[in-house]
């Protein structure tokens, strides 16, 4: 039988009310007590790193889920993290970064109710996620309502549904029904272990001094003389295939002086689907590509924890650029993918 660990970090998944609205009381033991069988299949630790909601899970969180994997990576076939939804998928993209030359799954899971509900889901994406963490295959995933999901591809987009996650410009790797696994045979094997694999490595270095920023139509651009006071980092979300306004309200010269001041400015877009293309309109072209980051089709939580990273290694924009724009576990569309 396959070792699998599973890491507690909090979330709705191990929350119950207890007089001031839900929240995490619940350990792994509790969790595994919903789901007996699955004891039958694998062999099963479990530690609890920290129990909290992951509305309140930081940079640094991140860093001490990736040094435990590290930590416990040659005693275990495979890991699950047990994490709330709300910011599962910046986690999830994170670790992806973080962690290099891994051969073994690292699944993220969660629920949208708590185990203890009868409605719940969190049986069901548990005992998915085990199974998951007990298969041939590397990377970081997240595992919900039956998908296996790339971890820098997945977004949260129901606050309620069961099917609350969707991997964004990435098809699904597998699907998981009553425990049976169907992969997507066009790119399974990408996803296989190696059989002759590098030492596993971490690089947990970080700095949030970034900035996200939506655009909306008559936004004032002094927001911008103030980023570039107090932040390293601005990731912009531009309108569609990447319109950034040069009219009366000339955004895209406030950028240009951005990327003067060292700042890394980062353009993605605002729609779900598809990426960025400055060439394509007037208002994409002006935007002076050499110094900005070209986001792809990246998502944003996928770019932020990707920029966090970035910004805790790299001073210069130019390494900053490259790092970011260079694919990682399939976070950006590239012919190798």
């Amino acid at each position: 039988m396959k070792n699998i660990l599973i890491i507690a970090t909090g979330g709705t998944i191990a929350s119950t009310d207890e007089g001031q609205g839900l929240a995490p009381h619940l350990n792994v033991d509790d969790l595994l007590s919903f789901i007996p069988s699955i004891k039958d299949k694998f062999n099963i630790a479990s530690e609890s790193i920290m129990n909290v909601d992951s509305t309140n899970m930081s940079p640094e969180d991140w860093q001490k889920i990736a040094i435990k994997v590290k930590e416990e990576y040659s005693n275990y076939d495979g890991f699950v993290i047990t994490h709330g939804t709300d910011t599962m998928a910046y986690t999830s993209s994170a670790l992806s970064f973080m962690i290099s030359n891994l051969n073994k799954p690292v699944i993220l899971t969660g629920s949208q109710y708590s185990i203890t509900e009868n409605c719940t889901d969190a049986q069901q994406n548990l005992s998915d996620a085990i199974i998951f963490a007990g298969q041939d295959i590397k990377g970081v995933f997240i595992v919900f309502d039956g998908k296996l999901i790339v971890g820098t591809r997945a977004m949260k987009i129901k606050t309620k549904s069961y099917d609350a996650f969707e991997s964004v410009n990435f098809p699904y790797v597998a699907e998981i029904k009553h425990s049976r696994i169907t992969y997507n045979k066009y790119i399974e094997t990408k996803f296989l272990k190696n059989e002759n694999e590098n030492e596993l490595s971490i690089n947990t270095k970080i700095s949030n001094k970034i900035q996200v920023i939506k655009l909306f139509p008559g936004m004032n651009v002094d927001i911008f003389d103030y980023l570039a006071k107090n932040y390293k980092g601005i990731i912009i979300e531009s309108f569609g295939i990447g319109g950034i306004p040069f009219g009366v309200y000339n955004i895209s010269e406030k950028i240009k002086e951005l990327a003067l001041q060292n700042v890394a400015v980062a353009v993605t877009t605002q729609c779900l689907e598809e990426g960025v293309e400055f060439g394509l309109y007037e208002v994409g072209k002006k935007i002076p590509k050499d110094n900005v980051i070209y986001a792809n089709d990246m998502n944003t939580e996928a770019l932020v924890a990707k920029m966090i990273c970035a910004l805790g290694n790299f001073t210069n924009i130019s390494d900053i650029k490259n790092y970011i724009e260079k694919p990682i576990f399939f976070d950006i569309y590239s012919s190798e993918h």
